[in-house]
């Protein structure tokens, strides 16, 4: 199992090309299940739960080819209608194929899904809004077996802010029969790149970007070119390591449309940002001042931002409080940020941490996708050597992160 080694306390300079987004390109995937022509995907992201999501994809049938720079999906031939629990388990945005087989083929057997532990994240709401547009809905030995000749349009309001919830049900409304209005849908820039592939693929879909959504059915999806967006998360990762470490970065292939809390948020603690149409500038010559934050739904910020920001407020001047409303169990890298040093105390969903001048190298254990991403950089703010265990978590979402620190700077390996 792949390690990565961390010698800590340099400083990063030079230049990182940004990927795409993780979150955009894993829905945007599953829209290759919703017509038969051919979908020209850019900008799509190497990890693994894009591999993960293909391998599922390609199970049913769908075509998935390279042509350069793009992927090229074709739904042309899809035979199984049904996501395997071996498969779904390691990755809970399986989830998101259930919309798009019920809406075209009116059937679908999905296993319940996995992922990251990190909380309850619950798929009743996708179950809530399918019957409300008429499907039939049974769960029988751990399987989502859906049912509907056609899906037809109704308004659905969800009892909370749900993002592949929302994307689910879109899919799915873009094939349904009449109108369906989507209250309470999740904002993020994410479900509005997906919302802008099916309208290039003939949807027709009113208030992108809004928390209401509303989708006239049409009776079949065309073929489209679409690029998926840059991956805020990344970005804000990248930026929150030179924050921590020190040093003048560039980071390519992004913008900060998507990132306005978190940017405020490093602003405050000292950081020198400035930005292009596709690049922004960050610079921290300082010790940086810390800052409490509170994670909320967008444009609220990031709970996927809330372990780096943690990483950073351990080694900043002053305490902070950070305050956890979305995940009741995304706290679990505070034991391993506490093994280099951090002093953190946990209160309820509130994280309570006074800034250490410097962590200290040790052995540590990546326990989710962003936990694996603080200790990165906890790493590279380390006096010594810290070696991090299962990065296979960090795989799932940064594409060869080690490999792009290193080219800034940074002396990190991955090892076997």
């Amino acid at each position: 199992m792949d390690k990565l080694l961390i010698h800590g306390g340099h400083r990063l300079s030079g230049e990182v090309i940004v990927s795409g987004a993780k979150n955009a390109a894993l829905p945007i995937l599953c829209a290759g299940l919703l017509c038969a022509d051919d979908l020209r995907l850019s900008n799509i992201p190497n990890l693994q739960d894009v591999s993960t999501m293909l391998k599922l994809l390609r199970k049913m049938g769908l075509s998935a080819t390279h042509d350069g720079a793009a992927l090229v999906l074709n739904g042309s031939a899809i035979a199984c209608l049904e996501a395997p629990y071996d498969m779904v388990k390691t990755m809970r945005a399986s989830i998101l194929v259930l919309g798009p087989l019920l809406a075209r083929f009116g059937e679908a057997k999905v296993s319940l899904p996995g992922g990251c532990a990190i909380g309850s994240r619950p798929v009743d709401q996708h179950i809530k809004g399918l019957q409300a547009m008429g499907a039939d809905i049974t769960i029988e030995a751990g399987y989502i077996h859906a049912k509907a000749k056609r899906l037809k349009g109704a308004r659905i309001v969800t009892d909370m802010i749900t993002v592949t919830g929302t994307e689910n049900l879109l899919m799915a409304a873009t094939l349904a029969d009449g109108e369906t209005v989507l209250e309470n849908a999740a904002r993020e820039p994410e479900v509005g790149d997906l919302a802008n592939l099916l309208v290039a693929m003939g949807a027709k879909i009113e208030g992108i970007g809004t928390d209401r959504l509303v989708i006239q059915g049409v009776e079949k999806l065309h073929g489209a070119q679409h690029s998926v967006i840059a991956d805020r998360i990344e970005t804000g990762t990248f930026l929150c390591a030179v924050a921590a470490v020190g040093g003048d970065v560039t980071l390519r292939n992004t913008s900060n449309d998507f990132l306005d809390a978190a940017l405020d948020k490093l602003r405050e603690a000292g950081v020198i940002l400035t930005s292009g149409e596709d690049w922004i500038r960050v610079q921290m010559a300082a010790r940086p001042k810390a800052v409490s934050i509170r994670t909320t739904e967008y444009p609220g910020f990031p709970t996927d931002m809330q372990a780096q920001f943690m990483a950073l407020n351990c080694i900043a001047e002053g305490t902070s409080h950070i305050t956890e409303t979305i995940f009741e169990n995304r706290f679990m890298h505070v034991q391993e940020l506490n093994r280099l040093g951090a002093a953190i105390d946990i209160e309820g969903n509130t994280a309570i941490i006074k800034g250490i001048t410097q962590f200290v190298g040790a052995p540590v254990m990546a326990t989710d996708l962003r936990a694996s991403a603080s200790l990165v950089i906890a790493g590279l703010a380390a006096e010594g050597q810290t070696l991090i265990e299962r990065i296979y978590h960090l795989d799932r979402g940064y594409d060869r992160m080690e490999v792009k620190l290193s080219a800034i700077g940074a002396r990190i390996e991955r090892v076997k």
